[in-house]
């Protein structure tokens, strides 16, 4: 396969990625999951759990976070790049359009109605990304009683998510 087809590919699999996952970048995760180790197998699951986690911890959203650094696994900077403008790309149309539209109809109950019943459907994509996420991250008994403690950290007190993921990598270099 040529480095040009390659580029195709990844910016092309980025692009439908970035199409069908409305909600966010915890949302793509099963599709980008499904996409790049499964379809693919450009990466193994522990490779793709390693990328989910190093785009958790950066800054900025997850989604562009995570084609960035698959691109860059896949095919270096020009895979970077291509991943990263393919994710892009329908958010960047779709907001536009959106924009347009929600100036012409603001206020009207069509567009309170679409809203209102996308919200559940988002829910229910990201509980799937954390099961997604959870099957390859939570390995044994000690990484499901992390993600316990977390879990229970995160509903109980305000701990900032930010000092969580540092406590939580801290533990794991003391455990593992």
């Amino acid at each position: 396969m040529t480095a040009l087809v390659l580029l195709w590919q990844l910016f092309s699999t980025f692009v439908i990625i970035g199409l069908f996952s409305y909600g966010g970048g915890y949302v793509m995760i099963p599709l980008i999951q499904r996409e790049i180790v499964v379809h693919h197998a450009w990466l193994t699951p522990g490779q793709f759990m390693d990328i989910i986690g190093v785009a958790e911890v950066t800054p900025g959203p997850v989604s562009i976070n995570s084609a960035t650094f698959v691109g860059y696994k896949v095919a270096g900077v020009a895979g970077s790049l291509a991943a990263t403008l393919g994710v892009i790309l329908p958010s960047l149309v779709a907001i536009m359009t959106l924009a347009y539209f929600a100036v012409q109809f603001a206020g009207s109950a069509e567009m309170a109605g679409l809203f209102y019943n996308i919200r559940p459907v988002v829910v229910v994509l990201i509980f799937t990304a954390a099961i997604v996420v959870g099957r390859t991250a939570i390995v044994d008994l000690k990484s499901l009683l992390v993600a316990v403690a977390v879990l229970a950290l995160l509903q109980t007190k305000k701990i900032s998510p930010i000092l969580i993921l540092l406590g939580a990598g801290l533990l794991g270099i003391v455990i593992y």
